[in-house]
């Protein structure tokens, strides 16, 4: 029986994990594997304290300081969860919870943080995937830097691609905002914001094809209102669909909102349900940054270690 058990290895996972460990909590941390979704990306510069990192070695970094404290931790990597229960005793005066891995492992602790993050909605068309981080990035805030003076293209009307227009002009020559519907869905406000822009050019009724490109990305393709293929020459490609909270493995226990984003008091990231403890892209937070995700890892790890010492109190 641990005491703790946090599942995932982000940027929220990893800070719970080392902070726990220095709360001496006999603990576990599950991932199938470490840095979260940021790994794809070629070159951050908002890591605080890093003006330049790849993902590839900012997962490195995480990966080397939770082993700093193998001894205190116990570190099951390349396994994915798929099941948390709920375990009360016969008299209902305790309760534990029980985590079922993919391969039919079972680990028992008195506390969980959720720290899975999510995954970004894709558009599913041929380039897409074989230019991730070569053109096509899923994170305005992140990436914008690295396009300027060029011609991107930003596929979603609703308040992430409108956003994502607003980051990107400070550095893009020119932008070209795609929208499948007839009409942006955005506020108000930032819609009218972008629409003052000579550099923007909105694009209603376009359903996107393919991205095209060698190395990097030097295109895209897009069916018009009339049915026609049109083609964009620009070397990026901001994806900004939303996102898919990987909460399914908690769904059924904590309350989550219509996203199924797990819903969180954001001063100390409790659950509705006792126990389960929720950081980073899983929860309703709508800033979706690793920096935030890692504080909001120190406060789940702080809360939890609170809750441990009031039920061993009962």
């Amino acid at each position: 029986m641990y005491d703790l058990i946090i599942i995932g290895g982000g940027p929220a996972g990893i800070a719970a994990a080392i902070y726990s460990a220095r709360k001496k909590l006999n603990m576990l941390i599950i991932t199938d594997s470490f840095g979260g979704q940021s790994i794809v990306s070629d070159d951050i510069q908002n890591w605080i304290g890093e003006q330049h990192i790849s993902g590839v070695d900012l997962a490195q970094k995480l990966e080397d300081h939770i082993r700093a404290y193998e001894d205190d931790i116990d570190i099951e990597v390349g396994k994915r969860v798929r099941s948390v229960e709920i375990i009360n005793d016969k008299d209902n005066q305790s309760r534990s919870f029980e985590v079922e891995t993919e391969k039919g492992k079972i680990y028992k602790s008195k506390a969980i943080i959720l720290a899975v993050g999510g995954r970004r909605r894709k558009l599913k068309v041929p380039g897409e995937k074989k230019f991730e981080g070569k053109g096509v990035t899923y994170c305005s805030i992140c990436d914008a830097p690295l396009f300027r003076d060029k011609a991107v293209v930003v596929i979603g009307g609703g308040n992430a691609g409108v956003e994502a227009v607003v980051d990107l002009l400070p550095y893009a020559e020119k932008i070209y905002l795609l929208e499948v519907d007839n009409k942006l869905r955005a506020d108000q406000t930032t819609q009218e914001k972008i629409k003052r822009e000579d550099k923007v050019e909105i694009i209603l009724n376009a359903n996107t094809k393919k991205i095209t490109g060698e190395i990097m990305v030097d295109g895209l393709i897009y069916e018009d209102e009339n049915e026609k293929e049109q083609k964009l020459a620009v070397q990026g490609v901001f994806v900004e669909i939303g996102s898919v909270p990987s909460s399914e493995i908690v769904r059924d226990l904590v309350e989550v909102d219509k996203y199924g984003q797990v819903k969180t008091d954001s001063k100390h990231t409790t659950t509705s349900q006792p126990g389960i403890f929720a950081a980073g892209d899983v929860t309703d937070d709508p800033y979706k940054q690793n920096n935030i995700a890692v504080g909001d890892g120190v406060k789940a790890a702080l809360a939890a270690f609170k809750y441990l010492q009031e039920i061993k109190k009962d």
